[in-house]
């Protein structure tokens, strides 16, 4: 454990204050951090996606029913559980409570994924597949159900307001202003959106080709593990900057926020997993999968349209520091109970 501390966990942790001090001293600014996770999002993570998942074939596909299943039922259903409390307990609005639903509810596997898994448990199929299902299960169900919940229609990203706040513009309904007109994503739309993404089909597209029984020759490897090898510390760099451009608070809603992510996803994944007799390597990295700090488009999504921002990134900060503490903790008591 203390080798895995030393040699997977710290090396994550010091490019993240490295990202993080850059910021505060002005090396890079806000608009670098969103050019880096463009980078992330659009091509490096992409890339990493569909190699590792078309070294795999279509019988380790099948077994993986369990996998998906258990990864879309606990990621949708820890999301309305952040939903719903923000509403009932913390009295929040509904678009904020969208927010929160994705602090709570989805990991940033996109980001930290194949970072965390690989050092651990191999570059692999089997860890490809695992980050792969769990990335489309975030960014093709969570983001847009949280971009429905959010109806973005009555937020206008290019006019900031505090929470609970209602502008003249969006009161007024007789005269709604030309950029709340383009903004006004219909809702039927969201899935849509998501599947135009390259971090949603680039690996549905892996997955096709696997079904239909194609064989890719591993000479194209290089071709995108170049790219590919760019997006663990690109990203995690990135989460360091983002988390530098944000006032940091501490109260009980942060620290209700991180147990839901940091201890109750990982510990439901964990007995549900168990209770339907899924694989030992494939259980472990979903419980570390589901220990992740929340997913940084949350923040990105909430600071679009001046929504939950500071405590989403309060409780970004709070999760990604306590989860160097957490991470050990879920892959001993993976590694005993699976």
């Amino acid at each position: 454990m203390l080798q895995i501390i030393i040699t997977d966990l710290i090396p994550i942790f010091v490019i993240m204050i490295l990202g993080y001090v850059s910021g505060k001293r002005g090396a890079f600014d806000m608009a670098n951090s969103k050019s880096f996770n463009k980078f992330v999002l659009n091509y490096a993570l992409p890339a990493a996606l569909f190699l590792s998942i078309i070294r795999g074939n279509r019988e380790m596909l099948f077994q993986d029913m369990r996998l998906l299943i258990l990864s879309f039922v606990v990621i949708v259903a820890l999301y309305f559980w952040s939903y719903f409390s923000c509403r009932k307990f913390f009295k929040h609005t509904k678009a904020e409570a969208s927010i929160c639903g994705l602090i709570g509810g989805a990991p940033t596997i996109g980001f930290l994924g194949f970072a965390v898994l690989e050092p651990i448990y191999g570059d692999n199929a089997t860890t490809g597949l695992v980050v792969a299902i769990v990335a489309i299960m975030v960014n093709a169900v969570a983001i847009p159900i949280a971009l429905f919940m959010l109806n973005p229609k009555d937020n206008n990203p290019d006019e900031p307001q505090t929470a609970g706040a209602t502008t003249t513009q969006a009161a007024n309904t007789n005269t709604p202003p030309a950029a709340d007109k383009k903004s006004n994503v219909k809702h039927s739309r969201a899935l849509i959106n998501a599947l135009k993404e390259p971090v949603v089909w680039s690996p549905i597209l892996a997955v096709v080709i696997i079904l239909c029984g194609i064989k890719i020759p591993a000479d194209i490897d290089p071709t995108f593990n170049l790219i590919a090898k760019t997006n663990a510390g690109v990203a995690v760099f990135a989460a360091g900057l983002t988390l530098s451009a944000h006032k940091f608070e501490f109260d009980k809603e942060v620290i209700y926020n991180t147990c839901v992510k940091l201890i109750l996803m990982p510990l439901i994944f964990l007995i549900l997993g168990r209770l339907i007799g899924m694989e030992s390597d494939k259980l472990q990295m979903l419980v570390l999968a589901g220990a992740l700090p929340p997913v940084f488009s949350g923040v990105i999504i909430g600071t679009r349209y001046s929504t939950y921002v500071r405590t989403g990134t309060s409780s970004l900060a709070v999760s990604t520091l306590l989860f160097m503490a957490t991470a050990p903790l879920w892959i001993w008591l993976s590694r005993i109970f699976s």
